[in-house]
């Protein structure tokens, strides 16, 4: 669960409502088409948050790999637990395992966050790393706002717009180291013909 909100930018309730009948490490995508809600005590399938929080997220291996050994230690704790093991979250929340409720799994981020002795962040905040590192690999903006659910590319310049700016530095220094260009010889200045030197003498041989 956590890998899945910081490296792909799910929602909490988009996470812990995540059912295996709509995760597909074979072609290594899932479909994000519910999510849990909680109202004080009471835990409920629903929508995702808006029309185009519906969408289908692409899995990298690593995440592929994840899912792939979660996968089997929910099976090993069936066959030890039964009926009392750990399972993948459905859509009923009757059905949901332990401890997956979106309150629940905030309370544990907390613990986990305070035992490692390391800064304070909530746990919304590993979706806004999922989304910075996106933007930092060069990802267009496009293919980020689709993969957070956001209804418009608008929203995610607006929440992100500290990141742009260095992106878009990376993005034009990339762009121009794509093309080779003839550097002036040491010392030489622009438009100095004792400098230039035309390409068919650099090559012409010395004769015997």
């Amino acid at each position: 669960m956590w890998h899945l909100i910081a490296f792909r930018g799910l929602r909490r309730g988009e996470a812990c409502g995540q059912p295996w009948s709509e995760t597909n490490l074979d072609t290594r995508s899932l479909t994000v088409s519910s999510q849990l809600v909680q109202d004080g005590w009471e835990i409920e399938a629903s929508d995702p948050k808006t029309d185009s929080s519906y969408r289908v997220v692409a899995l990298d291996d690593d995440t592929v790999d994840v899912l792939k050994r979660y996968r089997e230690r929910q099976g090993q704790d069936r066959e030890k637990w039964g009926t009392a093991g750990s399972r993948p979250a459905t859509s009923s929340p009757r059905k949901t395992a332990p401890g997956s409720t979106p309150g629940k799994v905030t309370d544990i981020f907390e613990r986990l966050v305070a035992a490692s002795g390391l800064p304070p962040i909530r746990l919304h905040d590993l979706r806004h790393g999922a989304a910075t590192l996106m933007l930092a690999a060069g990802i267009d903006i496009k293919i980020v706002s689709d993969t957070l659910g956001h209804s418009d590319t608008r929203i995610t310049r607006d929440i992100y717009q500290s990141v742009l700016p260095h992106v878009g530095r990376s993005a034009a220094e990339a762009t121009a180291k794509l093309v080779p260009l003839q550097r002036k010889a040491k010392g030489g200045k622009p438009g100095n013909k004792a400098n230039a030197q035309p390409v068919e003498a650099k090559r012409r041989k010395p004769k015997n």
